[in-house]
């Protein structure tokens, strides 16, 4: 129970690596506001499996890339579990659509900067006034932002691996404050992400290459946060963990 009694918010926690990332904190003993936007159903789900589990847990709705519904969802945490947060988790993002340079239009690599790097920013905007010291936050990046990503993926990879200077640059600052900060840089996951947007063909190919040949899984994504999160985790920030099987090495 390394978070007993820390208030955590994931967003993005009701589906695939979110999803694992509430249900960890939980069993560590954090009280968890489950943030999404559209997957109302998963989101409650969620929190059933919690609350059955006899943690404690909130879903609240709301879009990450505007303040006023993350006030709206501060204020509802509040309401749940008090004032302070000790634990933030960004997973909020998504590829939208594979598009290179000559297909993609302006509206296009707004809202994909705007879905993976706005809203680490805001949300951090946000709550690092509410975090005391000891406070840890973890975003997500991904392989893609170290490497480039895949087909298809330059805006995507671009927006990841802006996450991961400002994760860099974020810890510099809050460091004095006691407030760590940290990403994860997941490789390849078996997740709903990849049965959208990646080819069987592709995930079967990098699964052979990695040398430990198959994919992650996001169980493995929610135990490294659960670390991040932790005590054990004391004197690490700034970091971008890679998290890929061995497939590229920082």
């Amino acid at each position: 129970m390394r978070l007993k009694n820390k208030v955590a918010i994931v967003a993005g926690g009701a589906r695939d690596i979110g999803k694992e990332v509430s249900l960890k904190l939980a069993k560590e003993g954090a009280k968890v506001i489950v943030n999404y936007y559209s997957s109302e159903a998963k989101a409650k789900e969620v929190v059933k499996q919690i609350i059955d589990s006899g943690g404690e847990a909130v879903a609240v709705k709301a879009d990450v890339t505007r303040s006023n519904e993350i006030a709206s969802l501060l204020e509802e945490s509040k309401k749940a579990f008090g004032g302070e947060v000790h634990v933030l988790v960004n997973v909020t993002g998504g590829i939208v659509a594979r598009k290179t340079l000559a297909d993609m239009d302006e509206n296009f690599w707004d809202e994909v900067i705007k879905l993976n790097l706005k809203s680490v920013f805001l949300l951090c905007k946000h709550i690092v006034p509410l975090m005391p010291s000891g406070s840890s936050i973890i975003n997500f990046s991904s392989q893609a932002g170290r490497d480039g990503g895949g087909f298809g993926a330059i805006a995507y990879a671009t927006s990841k691996g802006a996450v991961s200077t400002f994760t860099r640059g974020l810890a510099k600052e809050l460091g004095p404050a006691g407030i760590r900060v940290n990403a994860v840089c997941p490789g390849m996951i078996a997740t709903t992400f990849h049965d959208t947007f990646t080819k069987p063909e592709v995930r079967t190919a990098v699964a052979n290459a990695t040398p430990l040949r198959r994919q992650g899984e996001a169980k493995e994504i929610a135990d490294l946060v659960a670390y991040l999160a932790g005590e054990e985790s004391a004197f690490i920030t700034g970091t971008n963990i890679d998290i890929n099987g061995g497939t590229y090495f920082s």
